[in-house]
């Protein structure tokens, strides 16, 4: 016997992105604008988008979803570009809920909150107020 069955598939509208800087590109989704930072290869690309920052292999014609920087274990927190550390709101031992702002940036003239991709403890802070960080650097460790 055989049976059929009916799938219907959503697909959602794509988003209007506008460039706006050097790695800044202000994205219109569903009515909504956000503003997203990109830096680094199309092969290995660092996106800094509401507070988190995911990496991977993202370009025009990518259709990877974002996940957050590291697999599994502990999760390190990077820099998604040239910033100063205005604000450090954690420190080693503090229970962030998934979120969370753990820190904020200062980039380009703008605060940008670093926030907790999930559940979890701080197991380190790497970096102070006011201190000079570039793309890539890890901020902060949670396990």
């Amino acid at each position: 016997m055989v049976t059929a069955r009916t799938v219907a598939i959503v697909t959602a509208p794509t988003p209007a992105v506008t460039r706006v800087g050097p790695g800044m590109f202000r994205v219109e989704h569903e009515g909504r604008f956000e503003i997203v930072f990109v830096a680094g290869p199309s092969g290995d690309r660092w996106v800094f988008w509401n507070g988190q920052v995911f990496r991977g292999p993202f370009g025009r014609a990518s259709a990877n979803a974002p996940r957050a920087s590291g697999p599994g274990g502990p999760q390190s927190l990077r820099a998604p570009m040239p910033a100063t550390v205005l604000e450090v709101l954690v420190a080693p031992g503090a229970v962030v809920k998934q979120g969370d702002t753990v820190l904020i940036l200062e980039a380009m003239k703008m605060e940008l909150p670093v926030r907790a991709p999930a559940d979890g403890t701080v197991v380190a802070v790497h970096c102070r107020e006011q201190e000079l960080v570039q793309p890539d650097t890890v901020l902060v460790e949670l396990a």
